[in-house]
């Protein structure tokens, strides 16, 4: 596959050596040669990409100027697209068809991008796997038998098999960092309110970050410098100043003060991805970076901190989903018939404690006939039960209980206050750093099946990343070569807020280390 990367396609464009239309046939050729295998992509717009690419090539050619024109993007089925599906990889919004662009979407039009397809993902972006999609599981490109990571594994999939120049994704707890990891490519997650929110279905308001996946830091900084920036339409985008992220990619780390916290190397790790990230670290040392030692104390309720708060949030979030307004609907007339069945039921049970004389089974019945639901509220919960998958419901008890009178304090308020810590051990650190470095995840990928029933240990591949979520600090993940059981190594960097250009030029000199 030739310009896998938009730098080297935008060179080539600007060369007369390829079209628009050539790039989009040729990642169309390999989703139809790879797709159905690993299950990346839940819808491809093959003619829309085609029809658009058609376009460009005429804008191009017109002298119009397109800083991303060319650029095959993939989008996480979790980002509205006008008059495309926004299924989430559930079966509650399986025949959505969304209104209006993400903002993320309508920044990234307007630069010339082609949207090739909408990525599978784990249902509402809940889960590390991308085992939970209601379409079925994504392969890992790498090795078809094990996950790619979630939840946004179908967006570094695609961009890891060759389908895409870029992807987007969204990060709630390390759903673009992770799978980043396991896929082998380089993954950004923003600061908090950095990308307009506005067109993402939301899994906890408070922490999802859209961010863009890629094989190179130059083609995140272009991704990035688009969908960056203040958007009247969601409160929570911040007016700070977008930089040009590309003039930051120097190929220096010299003078940089790196901090490696103990917190992030204890037990748990794998000694495999510990010895590729001490390698890297004794490079940036070379290269003249001073590495520094730091502590983040409360990194070990980060865990317990993410879970409780981001499930209370989506409790809240997917409440919405009532199968009366939009969205999948449960069979109303089953609904009527159990009911009018149960209902039958009682009252014949009824008649018979009366005629025997049974006051106290006379009264149970009675109570039962006037508790009974309404046909409302049977069909609310029957589509709720066959809409969601497992984790979904899972997470929303979690955060119901979380929430519950008498739970509130105990639970969702000291959740709160973790998460004040948290953000303050980065905010001491960063005193005496610029950057901090970690391992990404701490383990290699893991085998298709192998934790989808353990929830526990599923939650603990997000042991790394969650807590740049809880703090809102921008996170990347960049590839550094091979564990020694044949897949890729992760490292994670992660830095002040809004020092989003500081994270790319470090991971753009550590990716060219790891490749000499």
């Amino acid at each position: 596959m030739k310009h896998t990367t938009f730098a080297d396609a935008r060179r080539a464009l600007a060369r007369g050596e390829t079209s628009c239309e050539s790039l989009v046939s040729s990642f169309l050729e390999v989703i139809e040669a790879d797709n159905e295998r690993l299950n990346i992509f839940l819808s491809v717009d093959a003619g829309g990409a085609l029809r658009r690419a058609r376009d460009l090539d005429a804008r191009l050619a017109r002298g119009e100027r397109l800083p991303l024109a060319g650029m095959v993007v993939a989008v996480k089925d979790v980002l509205c697209i006008k008059d495309r599906r926004v299924t989430c990889a559930s079966r509650m919004l399986e025949n959505f068809t969304s209104l209006y662009d993400a903002t993320a979407i309508e920044r990234l039009r307007e630069a010339g991008a082609v949207f090739i397809g909408k990525t599978n993902c784990d249902e509402f972006a809940m889960g590390s796997s991308n085992e939970n999609s209601y379409f079925g599981p994504v392969r890992n490109p790498l090795d078809p038998d094990y996950v790619p990571g979630g939840s946004s594994g179908g967006s570094a999939a695609a961009v890891a098999a060759g389908m895409c120049h870029a992807a987007l994704g969204t990060d709630t707890g390390g759903s673009i960092r992770q799978p980043a990891a396991f896929c082998g490519v380089m993954g950004l997650k923003p600061t908090y309110g950095r990308v307009s929110r506005h067109g993402l279905v939301a899994y906890a308001s408070s922490f999802d970050v859209i961010g863009p996946l890629a094989r190179s830091a130059e083609d995140l900084a272009a991704v990035l410098g688009v969908i960056a920036g203040r958007d009247p339409w969601d409160a929570t985008s911040a007016p700070v100043e977008v930089p040009d992220y590309g003039a930051a990619l120097t190929g220096s780390v010299r003078g940089l003060r790196v901090g490696l916290p103990a917190e992030y190397f204890g037990e748990g790790l794998d000694e495999g991805i510990r010895a590729r990230i001490e390698a890297q670290v004794e490079r940036l040392r070379e290269g003249g970076a001073t590495i520094h030692d730091v502590s983040l104390p409360h990194t070990k309720y980060g865990i317990a901190a993410y879970y409780v708060l981001t499930t209370a949030e989506a409790s809240s979030n997917l409440a919405r989903y009532d199968g009366v307004r939009y969205g999948y609907r449960a069979d109303e007339e089953a609904v009527r018939r159990e009911l009018r069945e149960e209902t039958q039921a009682l009252e014949a049970a009824l008649r018979a404690a009366e005629a025997a004389g049974d006051d106290a089974r006379a009264a149970e019945v009675r109570a039962r006939l006037a508790s009974r639901d309404t046909v409302l509220t049977r069909l609310y919960a029957q589509t709720r039960t066959e809409g969601f998958g497992d984790e979904v419901k899972r997470r929303i008890m979690l955060g119901t209980y979380a929430l519950s009178s008498g739970y509130y304090d105990a639970y969702y308020g000291k959740a709160q206050r973790v998460r004040t810590l948290i953000r303050r051990d980065f905010d001491r650190a960063f005193e005496d750093v610029d950057v901090i470095l970690t391992p990404a995840t701490p383990t290699p990928p893991f085998r298709l099946g192998s934790k989808i029933d353990d929830p526990l240990a599923m939650y603990l591949n997000d042991i790394y990343t969650v807590t740049a979520n809880l703090a809102g600090l921008p996170g990347l993940v960049v590839p550094v070569g091979a564990h020694p059981g044949g897949f890729p190594v992760g490292l994670q960097l992660l830095g002040r807020p809004f020092d989003e250009a500081r994270l790319l030029g470090l991971g753009d000199a550590v990716a060219r280390a790891a490749h000499e």
